[in-house]
């Protein structure tokens, strides 16, 4: 026996089930689910995604048995249905749909009323007595086969369509009666001739096997890859094909399809939502083309079924314990289900219902915080029209993504990229989106639609993104030639700023005010949650005691990074800073030094302050000194005027500052070995602010970090500096603080002799973006030329500047806290580079045993939520 590739689904038994989402998809396993669960779901099968990665490894031939275990499937059905396939008199007709273990929506294809010709169009219009609906079946079957499976371009029909509709002089397709359907099937066979050089096929198999490899190849579509690409989903995981029994909603006014959620996708309210078009297909309600009805009115038209459809959402809910997405179709008054699956939400919809579910008992918190996804709350901190501030709304849609988006109106998804590329903020503004504008939606800070509904194509991608959007706003007269936009009397151009708030729907002319909104109450429950479950500590990297403050306010514990050399910009700091770099001698910049050290102590103090019992680690200054200092000729006579030097001097000391590699130069602890006195009057700025809150009983935890070292000798050095400096300074204070004194690990030398360095260092911290650059011997400054090519070509799985290059860079921090902890087996050791709060980077963290993670402060909840992910994915724990 060959091996199954095919799963049969109807009359209320099915092969599959729920959780084989690997083997069937999300789709095939959500209507395995609901057949067993005896709900009405048309008879099918699904064709295995193991299937789909056979046919691309054989050169995309069906694997061995695929195509007779089809036959055989088809041949049940229509034992179910008493109807064969493309029957000249009562034709059984099918769809043919993708489904990927994850949801993908919109981003690969489908074909409906599959089976149609010109003969078993007759059948199906004797059958149904609907002339206009037997037409109109058989276009949209032409349109599809032929945009789908022979990549004709999808305007060229379309086109057609609005000619006969301007010259009736109506607006939407549910206008044209059977004449104008009949008289469209005649045009568009002839565009498919005309592009293809062949008649369109007639035999029902050659349709079948045209959908399904129509379907295999749309898993490498541009759209399908590019929104892999943007959700992390494997390219390995292939799609499956869904092959369904026909049900029909657009045969007339006893007939509709809809698309509903069980709770709101939005807000998260336990309130069942929906929408639903009368006489109309699937693709009409995702296409937004028609504003949809809503669910809740579906009572007055279908009492029935929109009884059955609510027994239907109780069940599943109670059965799933989640929000789910649904697709339904009524036909001739009969409600069917098409699928079921955990559908995509807001941040703030996702945090509301996992809390909701806990407190109706259907789930435990560990699953709570199991279902949300850390990158998710990032968009809990979207900022947010500031409402004290006056705008100018010039016209409201439906709030569909939430979020705040301040942007220069762009009217094409290619000048979103472009726009977005040089730096510009954007707002794409469509008539309506569709799965090709997926690259021109990332780009964006959020989306403007006129046409379509909560469940549209933008709705539902945006809010899948965080991205903030607008949709279904059909006061806007939206030209996509002349790039503007017209409401009322207001006019807005490409590159004139707009403003939309996806929380109420308000467009607003102008940029707009925006603020960082409050977080509610769920959001501190469900932190206390993850909070329960994680180990990894979580610090903040910040300079300033508003970062700290912010950090705090998030659950920081402590900061695992402050750069001091971010201090040093200040205009009132700035020059005493170049009139130390400019010094001849000791006494010079000692004396410039001195300038500075009371601004540093203030800071310092500061931070303490916000950081309260928490430990905060500073670092000794870090980038070479030219940074500094101005580099063209007008800067340069400016300053070496205000600094009472010839201009002469201060090029000649620029010049000799110059490095032809300064992240490898004269940086980070060779700075401090050059210069001592530099160590000096930081050591003593931290300590004198410590024995300052100190003697008013607060409890202060400094921390002392030395960047770059890579010998043993530089660490004993600098230590030194620092000891002898800390301790006259808290002789001479009368206070004893308890300071530690550590190292970043950023060069690979380090990671090799980390046994020697933890002989006096007292703990680590990995500078994952030196790490990186010095172990892939790039420079973070000029790699983004390349880099993205490497991600694109397969050669890297991700930028690692992003992401830690776990094979890699990876190996060399597990060396380095192998041989630390060796030494000093509690060894505190953390990371401070940007990968910080990045989910996947933290999960590693946690893996490879780091006692904490720094990361922005925006980022403290994303971290925490990776951490406690880490946690109950391995069970395992570190050291905070």
């Amino acid at each position: 026996m060959s091996k199954q590739w095919v799963y049969f689904f109807g009359a209320g038994k099915a092969e599959g089930d729920k959780d084989k989402k690997d083997l069937l998809g999300g789709k095939g396993a959500g209507l395995a689910e609901m057949t067993n669960l005896g709900i009405p779901v048309p008879p099918g099968f699904t064709i295995s995604t193991e299937a789909c990665n056979a046919y691309f490894l054989a050169g995309k031939k069906y694997p061995e048995g695929m195509w007779d275990q089809v036959i055989k499937n088809l041949k049940a059905v229509e034992k179910i249905m008493n109807k064969k396939f493309g029957d000249h008199k009562d034709p059984l007709l099918v769809s043919v749909r993708s489904g990927a273990k994850f949801s993908m929506p919109g981003m690969m294809d489908t074909v409906l009323n599959l089976g149609l010709s010109e003969a078993s169009l007759k059948g199906l219009i004797d059958k149904s007595g609907d002339e206009r609906f037997g037409w109109d079946a058989y276009r949209r079957f032409i349109t599809m086969y032929g945009s789908i499976c022979k990549e004709i371009d999808r305007m060229k029909f379309e086109h057609e369509i609005d000619k006969v509709k301007k010259k009736l002089g109506v607006k939407n397709d549910i206008e044209l009666g059977a004449a104008q359907m009949k008289e469209l099937c005649v045009k568009f066979k002839a565009i498919y001739k005309k592009e293809t050089s062949e008649d369109f096929p007639e035999d029902p198999l050659e349709q079948l096997k045209g959908a399904i490899n129509a379907v295999f190849a749309s898993w490498f579509g541009a759209k399908a890859t590019t929104y892999r690409k943007l959700n992390g989903i494997p390219d390995d995981l292939g799609t499956a094909v869904n092959v369904c029994t026909m049900v029909f909603g657009n045969l007339g006014d006893t007939s509709g399809t809809g698309v509903a959620f069980t709770r709101d996708p939005s807000t998260g309210e336990n309130k069942f939502y929906g929408e639903i078009l009368v006489n109309a297909q699937g693709e009409d309600v995702v296409a937004g083309i028609r504003t949809p009805m809503g669910v809740s009115e579906m009572a007055k038209h279908f009492p029935d079924a929109a009884r059955d459809l609510m027994n239907i959402q109780d069940k599943l809910s109670k059965h799933f314990r989640d929000m789910l997405d649904l697709e339904f179709t009524i036909q001739d008054k009969k409600l069917w289900m098409l699928q079921t699956r955990v559908g995509k939400r807001t941040a703030a919809a996702a945090l509301k219902i996992a809390i909701d579910l806990v407190h109706e008992k259907q789930i435990d918190e560990k699953t709570a915080v199991s279902r949300v996804e850390p990158a998710q709350l990032d968009q809990l901190l979207h900022p947010m029209i500031d409402p004290k501030a006056k705008v100018k709304k010039i016209a409201k849609g439906l709030n569909a993504s939430p979020g705040a988006a301040v942007g220069k109106a762009v009217f094409t998804s290619e000048a979103a990229e472009e726009w977005a590329k040089r730096g510009e903020k954007v707002v794409l503004i469509r008539l309506e989106t569709s799965p090709e504008d997926i690259g021109g939606m990332a780009a964006s800070q959020g989306i403007l639609t006129a046409r379509g509904g909560m469940t549209s194509h933008a709705a539902v991608v945006a809010r899948g993104m965080g991205t903030p959007c607008v949709a279904g706003c059909d006061a806007l007269e939206i030209d996509v030639k002349k790039k503007q936009l017209k409401v009322k009397d207001v006019l807005i151009k490409e590159g004139d700023f707009i403003s939309i708030n996806g929380s109420t729907g308000d467009i607003i002319l102008g940029a707009a005010p925006v603020i960082i909104p409050e977080l509610s109450g769920d959001f501190a429950e469900f932190m206390a949650w993850v909070d329960k479950f994680r180990t990894l500590g979580v610090r903040t990297n910040a300079d300033t005691p508003a970062d700290a403050l912010k950090a705090r306010e998030f659950g920081a514990e402590g900061i695992g990074l402050c750069r001091t050399e971010h201090m040093f910009f200040a205009p009132e700091r700035i020059k005493a800073v170049r009139e130390m770099i400019l010094s001849d001698d000791v006494e010079g910049r000692k004396k410039a030094l001195a300038k500075i050290l009371p601004m540093q102590r203030k800071d310092f103090k500061e931070l303490f302050e916000a950081m309260e019992g928490f430990p905060v680690t500073i670092r000794y200054l870090d980038p070479p000194l030219h940074e500094f200092l101005p580099h063209e000729d007008k800067q340069i006579n400016e300053l070496a005027k205000e600094m009472g030097v010839t201009a002469a001097k201060l090029k000649q000391k620029i010049s000799q500052l110059h490095e032809f590699n300064p992240m490898l130069g004269h940086r980070g602890c060779r700075l401090a070995i050059t210069y001592p006195e530099i160590c000096e009057m930081q050591t003593q700025a931290i300590i004198e602010a410590a024995c300052e809150l100190g003697k008013k009983g607060k409890t202060i935890k400094p921390e002392i970090m030395i960047p770059l070292v890579a010998t043993l000798k530089e660490f004993e050095y600098l230590k030194a500096v620092c000891v002898e400096t800390a301790e006259a300074v808290m002789k001479k204070a009368g206070q004893t603080i308890e300071y530690t004194v550590g190292t970043m690990i950023e060069l690979p030398r380090a990671c090799i002799v980390a046994d020697t360095i933890a002989k006096e260092a007292e703990f680590f911290s990995f500078g994952t973006n030196d790490l990186t650059q010095t172990v892939f011997g790039l420079s973070r400054d000029d790699a983004g030329r390349f880099l993205p090519y490497y991600v694109d070509k397969k050669i890297l799985p991700e930028d690692p500047f992003v992401s830690i290059d776990q094979g890699g860079v990876g190996e060399f921090m597990k060396l380095a806290i192998a041989k630390g902890r060796g030494v000093r087996p509690k060894m505190k050791m953390g990371i401070c580079g940007e990968h910080g709060g990045e989910p996947e980077s933290v999960k590693f963290c946690h893996r490879i045993g780091l006692s904490y993670v720094s990361c922005s402060p925006y980022r403290v909840p994303i971290a925490k939520l990776a951490a406690a992910h880490a946690a109950l994915s391995t069970g395992g724990s570190t050291t905070k």
